[in-house]
């Protein structure tokens, strides 16, 4: 796990945790669904609908990364830091491309 500070928006925090909020209350749903025993696809159905809601929390991070972190160390002067970034940029595609 890196170690640097984050560069991400009051706005965009506010809006993750909403979304976050949101997540937790449907994973609390789905352990309440077992509880009761509810029928295999319903339960399916939900643990679906909570990953695309995580992919929608990570499209949003992305955004503000591309935007902002990287954005800002591309323009900068520094060749180690955009070397860097580059780097980073590698590796968080090939992840999400899995």
């Amino acid at each position: 796990m890196s170690a640097k500070k984050g560069c991400i928006t009051r706005e965009r925090k506010v809006e993750l945790s909403t979304r976050l909020s949101r997540i937790e209350g449907q994973i609390k749903g789905i352990k309440k669904m077992l509880d009761d025993d509810r029928y295999c696809l319903d339960i399916l159905q939900q643990v679906s609908s909570i990953f695309e809601a995580l992919r929608g929390v990570g499209k949003v991070i992305m955004r503000n990364y591309l935007e902002i972190c990287a954005t800002d160390a591309l323009q900068s002067k520094r060749k180690e830091r955009q070397e860097e970034i580059y780097g980073e940029l590698m590796d968080i595609i090939y992840k999400f491309a899995k």
